[in-house]
């Protein structure tokens, strides 16, 4: 058979003309009814006919599938040259939604019908509805690699925005399933204000309602003259048949932005494929019209204006104000980040949601390691919370289980474990080891290190020393210089060893002066300093120095450590080198409190002079299940290697915005620990401070946030949770593409 009228003759006696309706599918309708032709699978048809039964005897205006004259409800043929499955449904009365004006009663009539269709299909769903497709709007985030395709800017940064927004919401806490899929303006049938035809199931699934929902507001707000505000007559009329839960209301406005998000996307796709098949454009200029509306609301105060009418409302958070004032009661030392404060409420993942219900991609938060709120660690911290919590002075086995498998990724001879709560008492810990095991008393560090805040770290942190409201550097602490082949005063391949006899210099400095080295700190990778790499050859030859003026060499891996650098574990084994003390913090217990420092035996002997070592919750039950989470989360979910890959892919699109952008002096750093410094002028190298600060705030504005570090303010530091994913580098990259633009137009 070459035509639809050939198939529907010979299948059903039907005769045409047939005209082809508007929409992506091949759909036609005439006298006898609306023929179907698709590709489609035999689950598919099946879920179609069994969802029409379900809308029939629930009395709702479904089309029923029309018998051929052998009695069969589908029929093989071609469509275009290609197999395809033809089917012929009875023709409802009335006129598309689209094409009429929205009354307030039809606008309730929609909710209402909508919630009867939820209410028809529950129960045990059909294992063939457990399927997702393009349109699923709850894998929007399917059509991220898309937005490049999108050439108009406000479209495209109405898409992006959408879909980052979508990353960040979670529906597992949203009542779910069986939904009609696409119950939209083309497929509700209405006259006057009486709806009078429910049609094409073809997107039919399983999944939370609240999708339904969405999807038809989503085409509501296309519509002239339908704001949130009359929108919500749809949802009030769904709540008082079926009411929405707290959650569902959360995350009603991201779906719907999501959905038009989806729909922009797929025409890009598509334009890309067929510039001249109009139908699959139709909705374009209505639908930027709408999402355009719906981010000009927060989250919240969309959420508000759409689900007034709901019997059970969310309550609102205190305002930022408030807590502002609220706050002097914590100190006044205490700093908050951003020019505008951030009021967080909610984390998942590699996002954080703030009272209004915005959505943030985290690209500093190293402490949260395996993502916020990761389900695995949250379960073992609530199962061991709830089974036992207590100190060190019982035998458990979870810190032994926990320090089996840490020493087991350190090199011999580190082999011994002390738990803490923190990096800072970790280093000050490992502080009191070195002077223990050497008999002496001063440590060299790093300029512009950072190793904590106890009194002794920030005596041995330049970075608060020599910082407003430091003392400056004390008797026993040597400073030696940043190793930083990009502004220091050795740039070369052979940097790291020149770097390497400056700390000899230091250390010989010091004893002609009648001081003795305990030890060396280093931060493996330099954070406060400017998310800086060491130079080849810097850690052997500095510990080589440290060494023979009897002092231990101690990694502090507090930022770095646990596979964040991608190509090792720990930050000190990408210079082949063994230290004497590694020192770990932050990232062990994924913002659970738990340090450690892991030593030698005959270090942590010289330790044990008769004087008990005791940390009260230092390795207790609760911190040391979420330490082994940490772990297992890391190991078995590839982090390590991820980090490798997305580092190296966030690295190559920060290099390509440097070629472009001359405002970037350096781009810097190992798999997810990098840094990027704004600088004037190449040549002179003057720090853009100013500039840095504008383009962190600027990009929180956009969804997105980053901070500044380095001594001089102006490096741009990136260190999120490893579970960050290719969409989130893709849109970070986008989004400072374009705060770059704007700050260097002029």
């Amino acid at each position: 058979m070459n035509t639809a009228a050939d198939v529907a003759l010979a299948h059903w006696s039907a005769s045409g003309p047939w005209k082809r309706l508007p929409g992506e599918n091949y759909n036609l309708v005439g006298s006898a009814g609306v023929l179907k032709i698709a590709a489609i699978e035999f689950e598919q048809i099946l879920l179609e006919q069994t969802m029409t039964e379900m809308y029939c005897n629930a009395g709702l205006p479904a089309a029923n599938l029309m018998a051929t004259t052998q009695g069969e409800h589908a029929v093989s043929c071609e469509l275009f040259g290609k197999p395809a499955v033809a089917r012929l449904f009875e023709c409802l009365p009335g006129t598309p939604w689209r094409e009429c004006t929205s009354s307030d009663r039809l606008l309730g009539g929609i909710g209402d019908m909508l919630a009867r269709l939820h209410e028809a299909t529950a129960g045990d769903a059909p294992e063939f509805a457990f399927r997702t497709h393009q349109w699923d709007v709850a894998k929007a985030g399917q059509h991220r690699v898309s937005i490049p395709l999108i050439h108009d800017d406000v479209a495209r940064r109405a898409a992006d925005q959408a879909l980052h927004d979508h990353a960040g919401i979670d529906l597992t806490s949203c009542p779910r399933g069986l939904l009609h899929g696409d119950f939209h303006d083309e497929n509700i049938l209405v006259q006057g204000d009486t709806i009078t035809g429910v049609v094409d199931l073809g997107d039919a699934l399983v999944g939370a309602y609240v999708q339904d929902l969405a999807i038809t507001l989503s085409y509501a707000l296309q519509q002239i003259g339908v704001d949130p505000a009359r929108a919500g007559v749809i949802v009030s009329a769904y709540d008082a048949r079926r009411a929405l839960t707290p959650d569902e209301q959360r995350v009603l406005p991201t779906l719907i932005a999501a959905r038009h998000a989806t729909s922009l996307c797929i025409a890009a796709e598509r334009f890309g494929l067929n510039p001249e098949h109009a139908t699959w454009f139709s909705h374009m200029e209505p639908t930027l019209r709408a999402i355009q509306m719906v981010q000009g609301y927060s989250p919240r105060d969309l959420e508000d204006a759409l689900c007034q009418g709901c019997q059970r409302r969310r309550q609102r958070g205190r305002c930022v104000d408030d807590l502002r004032a609220k706050r002097q009661r914590l100190g006044p030392s205490l700093s908050l980040s951003y020019d505008e404060p951030l009021h967080i409420v909610e984390g998942r993942d590699q996002y954080l949601l703030d009272a209004d219900g915005r959505v943030y991609l985290d690209l500093v938060n190293n402490v949260c390691h395996v993502g916020h709120c990761n389900a695995r660690v949250v379960e073992a911290i609530a199962t061991q919370a709830a089974m036992l919590n207590t100190n060190t002075r019982y035998l458990h086995e979870t810190v032994l289980e926990y320090a089996d498998r840490l020493t087991a990724k350190m090199p011999a001879p580190l082999d011994t474990c002390f738990f803490v709560n923190s990096g800072s008492e970790a280093n000050e810990l490992a502080l009191r080891l070195a002077r223990a095991a050497t008999e002496h008393t001063d440590v060299v560090v790093i300029d512009g290190a950072y190793h904590g805040s106890t009194g002794n770290c920030i005596a041995m942190s330049p970075y608060k020393f020599n910082g407003p409201g430091g003392r400056g550097q004390a008797d026993w602490v040597h400073s030696a210089p940043m190793p930083d082949v990009y502004r220091g005063e050795l740039r070369d391949t052979d940097a790291g060893l020149g770097y390497a006899l400056e700390v000899g210099r230091v250390i010989g400095e010091a004893t002609n002066k009648g001081r003795s080295i305990a030890g060396f700190f280093a931060e493996t990778l330099l954070s406060c300093g400017g998310q800086i790499p060491l130079p080849s050859g810097y850690l052997a030859g500095a510990f080589e120095h440290v060494r023979a003026a009897g002092g231990l060499c101690i990694a502090d891996e507090v930022q770095v450590g646990l596979g964040r650098v991608g190509d090792a574990m720990w930050g000190f084994e990408l210079q082949g080198v063994v230290p004497d003390i590694v020192v770990l913090g932050k990232p062990m217990g994924n913002g659970h409190p738990i340090g450690a420092v892991v030593t030698t035996r005959a270090i942590a002997e010289a330790f044990a002079n008769g004087m008990e070592f005791f940390s009260t919750f230092g390795g207790n039950p609760v911190s040391a299940s979420a330490a082994l989470a940490v772990l297992d989360v890391v190991e078995e979910d590839g982090l390590q290697s991820r980090a490798t890959r997305l580092g190296d892919r966030f690295m190559d699109g920060l290099r390509a915005l440097q070629s472009r952008y001359s405002i970037i002096g350096d781009v810097r750093g190992r798999g997810l620990f990098l840094g990027v410094e704004l600088v004037r002028d190449r040549t002179t190298l003057e720090p853009a401070a100013t500039e840095a600060a504008m383009l962190v705030n600027n990009m929180k504005a956009r969804g997105i946030l980053l901070s500044t570090d380095g001594p001089l303010h102006n490096v741009i530091k990136i260190k999120p949770p490893l579970v960050l994913n290719e969409g989130d580098v893709d849109r970070s990259l986008r989004t400072l593409d374009e705060v770059l633009g704007l700050m260097c137009e002029d």
